[in-house]
């Protein structure tokens, strides 16, 4: 609560929606516990899908402007940050996170939602809506894959073969040797400032949001869950729900950015061209923080989105 506080205290002079965020905890169905919070005062129910290593402030742009018509739901993963960790890492898998959203679902009363996922949230939010579609009223999907992440991953003009491969025997690796993943991470956090001067450059006059998102950022996924974090990385590579796509009959906004090397552009692009009901946007001056470069144009096209074609 206090990281979100004081990433909007530090853009916004009035955030008074503030006063209506409350931290909880719910249980998996095999007992692990998942911290989640509630943000907003509107009846429709809005389930924000985080990307890894993501938290609430990333969505501050669609919070502050829809507080008042929607009710928000997040949650940390089970395995990063305020969430247990489960008995096996086999439970990491991305079904596991499905079953973690409808818990959070019934422990709210919630009989249905809109599901909003960025980046691995779009994965978790697609195989929510395929596995039950009554829960999920329509779906917002920003930076985001179908699945096997990790064949496309930092890729974005085409597939290379030999990659997915490599990644994983460092990923292997690094789980093996936690010593070295920490001296990783300390070193990781360096890049924080190259990928803010290209957000700079991206995000145009929205840059201000940038530095203190991605410091925040970079603590979140470099500190305690780091190792967990490499494991979500095969986890999401494992998955796919892109024989299911045609069979998910939801409204559907799908958002890509053409500067976006972690879920290149075309991924989302076919994720619109299967899904029977969906409208895909493409943002030429975005990465794959699309939400905080091009709040001016997401959170119009959002609101536009849910009022229009989205029945609860």
């Amino acid at each position: 609560m206090s990281a979100f506080s004081a990433f909007v205290n530090g853009t916004s002079t009035q955030a008074e929606f503030l006063s209506s965020l409350r931290a909880k905890r719910a249980r998996g169905v095999d007992g692990t516990g998942i911290a989640y919070e509630v943000v907003g005062t509107g009846e429709r129910a809005v389930m924000l899908a985080n990307g890894l290593g993501g938290r609430l402030y990333a969505w501050a742009p669609v919070i502050e402007a829809l507080h008042r018509e929607y009710r928000f739901v997040t949650w940390d993963y089970r395995g990063l940050f305020d969430s247990d960790s489960p008995e096996s890492k086999r439970r990491l898998a991305v079904v596991h996170h499905v079953e973690d959203a409808r818990s959070i679902l019934d422990a709210e009363g919630i009989d249905r939602a809109v599901f909003m996922g960025w980046s691995m949230g779009v994965q978790v939010s697609l195989d929510t809506a395929a596995s039950y579609p009554e829960r999920v009223a329509g779906l917002v999907l920003l930076n985001g894959t179908y699945g096997h992440v990790l064949s496309t991953g930092f890729q974005p003009l085409f597939a290379v073969p030999w990659l997915p491969k490599r990644l994983h025997a460092l990923l292997d690796f690094l789980q093996d040797h936690p010593e070295l993943a920490e001296r990783l991470a300390h070193a990781a956090r360096l890049a924080q400032w190259p990928t803010a001067a290209l957000m700079s450059i991206t995000a145009g006059r929205n840059a201000f949001r940038m530095k203190p998102l991605l410091a925040r950022y970079f603590d979140d996924v470099l500190g305690k869950s780091f190792v967990n974090f490499l494991r979500l990385f095969q986890e999401l590579d494992a998955h796919s729900v892109y024989h299911l796509l045609r069979e998910i009959e939801q409204p559907a906004l799908v958002v890509s950015g053409m500067l976006d090397a972690l879920t290149p552009a075309y991924q989302s692009k076919e994720i619109a061209r299967r899904m029977p009901n969906a409208e895909y946007l493409r943002l030429a001056r975005s990465s794959h923080f699309s939400l905080m470069e091009r709040p001016d144009v997401l959170v119009p096209r959002i609101r536009r989105f849910l009022s229009e074609r989205v029945v609860y």
